[in-house]
């Protein structure tokens, strides 16, 4: 967990300082970019310290569910949906751009990206507040060292709202990523010319059948939430905890997922 956190944190501050460094980056939907990658950051600076914390100082027990827990919960979960959110816009963005491109100034301005990002955090702050209203509660969980939202049968639909609020952001990223793929493999086979001031020049086909390979790297977001998503909807239904190496393992790769995805966002650009 430790490396993972140290991975993440590393990984996003460099993409935010290669964003905040080149000012032919922005554009009026840079905010998504930073939603997400500050999403990130801020979840692995704040697991690395709860989770030492609770392994270290409480060797004998469970914490309870005090303040702390019950802060260290909420701000788990908002970082977790803001950052999958964020990076389901984003693409949405990268989509349109690529898809529409005649019309892409005109769908996207500075006005929409600001109102859907005021969206997506409101939604990521009623979700996060739901176990606080009891709907559910804050609960600490030995085998993750941290306290994660946990939710009884009563409020199952509770949890399939929030789960739906992680799940379907997730698929459609790797939906319209798909997309791009299968457009790049068409175009690839066509060939194209691309122009400047000066001359045209032809696009070779192994271009685009690069920039395939690297977009089907995003499919790594699907594997690292699966496991995650699994073990969750399993605790909920049957009332029991899930086996120790199961939460731990699903916790880490959501971690490590939070790591890799500064790295793809790059690639992707």
């Amino acid at each position: 967990m430790v490396l993972s956190s140290a991975a993440c944190i590393c990984g996003n501050l460099l993409l935010l300082l290669v964003l905040l460094l080149n000012k032919e980056l922005w554009s009026d939907t840079l905010g998504f970019t930073l939603s997400h990658s500050l999403s990130d950051l801020a979840l692995g600076l704040s697991t690395m310290p709860f989770g030492a914390h609770n392994a270290l100082f409480w060797p004998s027990g469970p914490p309870g569910e005090g303040l702390l827990c019950q802060g260290s919960g909420f701000l788990f979960l908002l970082l977790q949906v803001s950052s999958v959110h964020s990076l389901a816009w984003a693409t949405v963005d990268k989509f349109t751009e690529i898809c529409f491109a005649l019309s892409y100034s005109r769908i996207w301005t500075g006005r929409r990206s600001l109102a859907v990002l005021v969206l997506v955090w409101l939604f990521c702050l009623v979700s996060a507040s739901l176990p606080l209203l009891g709907f559910g509660s804050y609960s600490y969980s030995e085998s993750r060292f941290l306290c994660c939202p946990k939710f009884i049968r009563s409020s199952s639909f509770v949890l399939l709202w929030t789960v739906a609020g992680v799940a379907a952001p997730i698929l459609a990223v790797c939906c319209l990523y798909g997309y791009i793929v299968y457009v790049a493999l068409k175009q690839a086979k066509r060939g194209t010319f691309m122009c400047n001031e000066l001359h045209c020049f032809y696009v070779p086909a192994k271009n685009y059948l690069r920039s395939s390979i690297v977009m089907v790297a995003t499919s790594c977001l699907l594997l690292c939430w699966l496991p995650y998503i699994s073990a969750v909807l399993y605790e909920t239904f049957s009332g029991q905890q899930s086996p120790s190496a199961t939460a731990t393992f699903s916790t880490w790769l959501v971690l490590t997922g939070s790591a890799l995805n500064p790295w793809i966002t790059c690639m992707t650009q």
